[in-house]
């Protein structure tokens, strides 16, 4: 898949509804970089600056129903074009989530979890011995902050689930009221419609695996040269991630998982320093002598640096590409798995595809 390039994104407030066609989302990528090499974006209008204590919290609040282990995006357009192409959805549903402003993938984006770095997969920076003696952050650590990263994938992977049960009725039957999209969805996590419910779950889970192909140097080659903070190697996988295996991990326990996922990283997989809050709760105040997000690695836009060196920013929105397939498919074989009784499974798939399900799903 190629994806044109697209403006750098810019930040904006909340939104509370789908608008197709709407303006990108707030910039994480690396255009404007002062010197230093740390990631500079404006705040949202209208959002006073959150303090690092209120940041703290929210990221006590996402990562509180998981056990705690030791951002930031593609533009909201990326993300937008990635998830058209990995989902075969009829297109009102299909632009509630996908949408570049206001899609259930780019609700991350929004303040104040726009400064949550497990949500965007950010901070699981190293560089082994070899290239930098003294780097900073042990492999452990960086391994420690991209399990945060997935585990907030998997609770909304089980948390989508289950809100599936609220779309069809015991005998199978498609529940018209829940699964209604004659009115946008708002992603808020408050109760409402089932539908969106699972939308806001799945789309919050996505946003982060797809920022992983942006931000690391999974499916990357570096710049020709010695490998350095500003150049660090890159993996050149054309798999997806296979500790990104978010529906096999949602059936383990967490120590399980978390292991298993541990095993699988390589020893010189690295995200980008960026100064939002870790999974420690700690808001770095800058990102000296480490490998930043907008110097080094992302891959946010075709003209972020990582980008330019051959077919980067191919690669990773390829990667991204079909990792959200794979993760759909998954989800579908979850629901089929759950929920058996009645082809209830069956209907709530057939609920997520269609635009108007009620006549849809006999």
């Amino acid at each position: 898949m190629v994806v044109l390039p697209r403006p750098e994104r810019r930040a904006r407030g909340p939104a509370s509804g789908v608008g197709a066609g709407s303006p990108s989302s707030g910039s994480r990528s690396g255009a404007g970089q002062e010197n230093s090499g740390i990631r500079r974006r404006p705040m949202p209008p209208g959002l006073r600056r959150t303090s690092c204590t209120a940041l703290a919290a929210l990221l006590t609040a996402v990562l509180a129903i998981v056990p705690i282990g030791p951002a930031h995006a593609f533009t909201g357009d990326n993300h937008e074009d990635i998830t058209r192409v990995a989902l075969p959805w009829e297109p009102v549903t299909l632009t509630e989530m996908a949408d570049a402003r206001a899609g259930a993938i780019n609700a991350n984006d929004h303040p104040p979890y726009f400064d949550v770095g497990p949500l965007h997969c950010d901070n699981a920076d190293h560089l082994a011995p070899r290239y930098a003696s003294d780097y900073p952050r042990t492999r452990d650590e960086a391994t420690t902050e991209l399990l945060a990263c997935i585990r907030t994938s998997v609770t909304r992977f089980r948390d989508a689930v289950e809100a599936a049960d609220g779309l069809v009725d015991a005998d199978g039957k498609v529940r018209a009221d829940q699964s209604d999209l004659s009115s946008h969805c708002t992603w808020d996590g408050k109760p409402g419609r089932a539908k969106c419910a699972v939308l806001e779950q799945l789309g919050r889970g996505w946003h982060q695996i797809e920022d992983f192909y942006a931000h690391s140097n999974w499916s990357d080659r570096p710049a020709p040269g010695p490998f350095g903070l500003d150049n660090p190697p890159g993996l050149e996988r054309t798999d997806v991630a296979p500790f990104l295996d978010i529906r096999r991990y949602s059936g383990m326990k967490d120590a399980d998982w978390t292991r298993d996922a541990r095993e699988r990283v390589p020893a010189d997989l690295a995200t980008g320093c960026y100064t939002d809050i870790d999974s420690t709760g700690v808001k770095p105040a800058d990102c000296d002598g480490r490998v930043t997000h907008n110097r080094a690695l992302n891959k946010d836009t075709a003209a972020s640096p990582r980008s330019k060196t051959g077919d980067n920013f191919h690669h990773a929105t390829a990667g991204a590409t079909a990792e959200i397939t794979r993760q759909w498919n998954d989800f579908k074989a979850e629901l089929l798995a759950k929920y058996p009784d009645h082809r209830r499974g069956a209907q709530m798939v057939c609920a997520l595809v269609h635009d108007e399900p009620a006549g849809a799903c006999p």
